[in-house]
């Protein structure tokens, strides 16, 4: 087994390497294939710390690092990186390479003078290289509660003292949303790929429709394209047929939401009043696909 950098060479098949380690594991399907794939002429992408991992001559793992910023309190901007996607080949996951590849990768990030890395993770692996909660050190993650402690958002200082006794939120480098921004773009590359089957599976993220926010946790909530494949985007009660199924303004929409309130209420460990009701949606509605500006 060895660990070498990246070359121009290898992006196709570490591409495609990518795409098999995520395949339906947060998703359905994924998306980080295209993010490796735009990210390699993003200026925040860090070659030098751009690792491949090889057994028998063949490449069964890849790791990337970017720089990122974390905006203190006072509203100056910190230095700090991140990495990911790191990918193992599903035939050798959970044997161990992912975490001697990342171990290695944090090495030479280190020897770099990289000082802090801040990614979203699970903890019962990150840990073992030496990862914890961001909240712990102060670290607030863009999309959560100030004062929430998100299992999902992790830190390690790799230089004792970098980091010390600041404060601020943690913005994830705009790369990473390049599917979220140029979805065609996403459709075209992804189409030069052998077809492989989306769905919906336990252990997923959680999935909404990015026109109501009705969950989606069966193949069958979900909506329909043109061609009758199952579009996991939005819900049947929204979209079919590749259309939008009401002609409807967000403020609409969250209206009609609002019907629904006693329903949603029985989920609650506190009831909500409508207007109660109606201000959240304005909170989250816009950070949907269809309402998102």
């Amino acid at each position: 087994m060895i660990i070498r950098l990246e070359n121009p060479h290898d992006w196709r098949e570490v591409e495609n390497l990518t795409r098999e380690a995520f395949w339906n594991v947060y998703r359905p399907g994924c998306l980080e294939h295209y993010v490796l794939h735009c990210f390699r002429s993003d200026p925040d992408f860090i070659p030098e710390l751009d690792f491949v991992m090889e057994e028998g001559g063949r490449i069964i793992g890849h790791v990337m690092f970017s720089k990122a910023e974390i905006v203190l309190d006072d509203g100056s901007r910190f230095p700090s990186w991140t990495f990911g996607p790191i990918s193992i080949d599903p035939a050798y996951k959970r044997k161990g390479y992912g975490l001697q590849l990342l171990k290695y990768a944090l090495e030479k990030a280190r020897e770099m003078g990289v000082g802090l890395l801040c990614m979203e993770g699970n903890i019962d692996f990150y840990k073992l290289a030496g990862f914890d909660l961001a909240s712990k050190m102060k670290i607030h993650y863009h999309s959560e509660p100030r004062e929430a402690a998100v299992p999902y958002f992790l830190a390690q200082e790799l230089i004792p003292g970098y980091w010390g006794n600041r404060e601020g939120t943690y913005c994830p480098p705009k790369g990473y949303f390049v599917a979220d921004a140029d979805p065609a773009g996403f459709e075209a590359y992804d189409a030069g790929f052998p077809v492989k089957e989306k769905t919906i599976q336990l252990g997923q993220l959680p999935q909404f429709c990015q026109s109501c926010g009705m969950p989606l946790t069966r193949n069958e909530d979900c909506g329909t394209n043109a061609d009758g494949s199952i579009n996991f985007d939005y819900c049947k009660f929204c979209f079919a047929g590749g259309k939008f199924l009401q002609d409807v303004t967000m403020e609409g929409m969250i209206d009609h939401c609002a019907q629904f309130l006693d329903e949603v209420n029985k989920q609650m460990p506190k009831p909500m009043t409508q207007e109660e009701y109606k201000q959240m949606m304005r909170g989250f509605f816009p950070m949907l696909k269809r309402w998102r500006q």
